[in-house]
């Protein structure tokens, strides 16, 4: 199937400059010594998740599977549950005040909504790409030393970052709950940094109950932290362990685009860490009919009003848990517009309607060739000039380094290949593997390869894609015949 009969994207800045969503991490995968990369993705966890939702998380995991085979490096999805997300909030003598999920449920009351509303997804996903997942709370990270200690250095430059982290009135959301009765103030005005010194931070704060209190926050224990957002994530990124091999990609939705303008600031005026600082990878966002950013707030506050405000809006794309059919049918639609979006640069630097995405996960039907006992085709994204000559049947010989993912692949395996929107499906008859590229050569046709370039052309640019630490991996090569969408 070709996916421009789906979808037609528009150019942007960044998907002209990309062969592919991954490409930009390249540079920093070409910069430092990776050997594994972690994509991290944190959901609040405030009721059901919506359509919106389901999709960064479906993307992590197809991302992740992505890069794994393309630079050939393990990897993992670190999904975070934000159980500091507001559960109820009330007002006394005009100031907001706030509970969190984790001051509600407890951490059993987490688990089981966890386990309700995102495992299967998680489960389902591993399963689809071989990709493993951990999930923690954002309780457990507020409590570990690496988050606390980082916190309290920024303390050290709060003047300087304070308007980066409440451009609107300079005080920054450090929500220090009441230890009795778990509430705080939602825009902490009345809490106050009494003492930092290097064993930790007194602070004192107010409870619409209780009156004034005190937290002692140090790197070990002390009180519970609860950061607003931006404030949250410059911590969460700098907290990171440097030069540990591993590189952090934080996968966010389309919105955070705008806010990470904030974050970056506050990073710039405490002085970028000795570490590099995490990636980020931005998704699509997914829009109302309006053209507003699905929102879990408004859909509530719709609701306590009346009707929803959009009428002809299917209600899975609200709530999964509703999808006309079976919860697998509704996995196997996700994983198929993800992986849409995943084809081309143009379909994944972009925004969809809840319109766009009904019509394309309902009306996308599998290929024939998914529904055959031969098992789901591994979709491999190549550079256009080598797509065209798969496509014309002149190749016929595709050169890979021995990765694991590679490794895996067996004669009679399904490749898809993939560039800007357009697909090639041939099916592997023979498997070659050699300890280096000039040695493959003395087996492969070189025109098997490439009929268009001299055998010392195809090595130089072979060597030039894949360095030396690479093709020290192995070589490998599918011999590949042309398939029929139909077969």
């Amino acid at each position: 199937m070709n996916t421009a009969d789906l979808l037609r994207s528009p150019n942007t800045v960044l998907a002209n400059a990309v062969n592919d969503a991954l490409d930009i991490m390249r540079p920093r995968l070409l910069d430092t010594v990776v050997e594994r990369i972690e994509f991290a993705v944190g959901t609040q966890i405030n009721g059901r998740p919506h359509i919106g939702t389901h999709l960064v998380q479906s993307l992590s995991f197809l991302i992740a599977e992505r890069a794994r085979d393309e630079f050939g490096v393990d990897v993992a999805v670190a999904f975070t549950a934000l159980d500091n997300a507001p559960a109820r909030t009330i007002t006394s003598d005009g100031r907001k005040y706030q509970l969190t999920y984790h001051h509600q449920l407890a951490d059993d009351g987490i688990r089981a909504l966890v386990t309700e509303h995102y495992s299967p997804l998680f489960d389902t996903m591993t399963q689809r790409t071989g990709v493993e997942y951990g999930i923690s709370t954002y309780t457990e990270q507020q409590a570990t030393p690496e988050f606390r200690a980082e916190f309290l250095r920024t303390l050290e430059y709060l003047e300087e970052i304070r308007y980066w982290l409440a451009p609107a009135s300079g005080t920054a959301h450090i929500r220090l709950p009441c230890p009795v009765c778990g509430w705080t103030e939602k825009y902490a005005d009345r809490t106050r940094l009494l003492e930092l010194d290097g064993s930790g931070a007194l602070f004192e704060a107010m409870c619409h109950e209780h009156g004034r209190y005190e937290a002692d926050i140090t790197p070990l224990g002390g009180g519970y932290l609860d950061l607003a957002t931006l404030y949250r994530n410059v911590v969460k990124e700098r907290s990171y362990p440097p030069d540990d091999g591993t590189l952090h990609v934080m996968v966010k939705g389309g919105d955070w685009a705008f806010g990470c303008q904030l974050v970056d600031g506050a990073h710039v005026s405490i002085g970028i860490p000795s570490g590099s600082l995490p990636l980020r990878l931005f998704t699509p966002q997914v829009l109302g009919s309006d053209g507003g950013k699905l929102s879990k707030s408004l859909l509530r506050e719709a609701a306590s009003h009346g009707p929803a405000a959009d009428p002809g809006q299917s209600g899975w794309l609200l709530d999964p848990a509703t999808w006309p059919g079976t919860q697998a049918d509704y996995l196997a639609a996700l994983s198929g517009l993800g992986e849409l979006m995943l084809s081309s640069p143009r379909h994944f630097y972009r925004s969809y309607t809840t319109t766009a995405l009904e019509s394309l996960m309902t009306t996308r039907q599998p290929a024939k060739h998914q529904l055959q006992t031969h098992g789901r085709p591994r979709n491999i994204q190549i550079y256009k000039q080598y797509f065209d000559l798969i496509a014309s049947g002149e190749k016929t010989v595709e050169v890979r380094v021995a990765y694991d993912s590679m490794k895996r692949i067996r004669i009679g395996d399904l490749l898809n290949f993939t560039c800007r929107g357009e697909e090639c499906l041939t099916r592997v008859t023979r498997v070659g593997r050699y300890p280096t590229f000039k040695e493959m050569f003395g087996t492969e046709d070189p025109k098997d390869v490439n009929p268009h370039a001299t055998e010392a052309e195809q090595l130089r640019t072979i060597q030039a894609i894949f360095p030396p630490h690479k093709e020290a991996l192995g070589v490998i090569t599918f011999e590949i015949t042309r398939m029929n969408s139909d077969e």
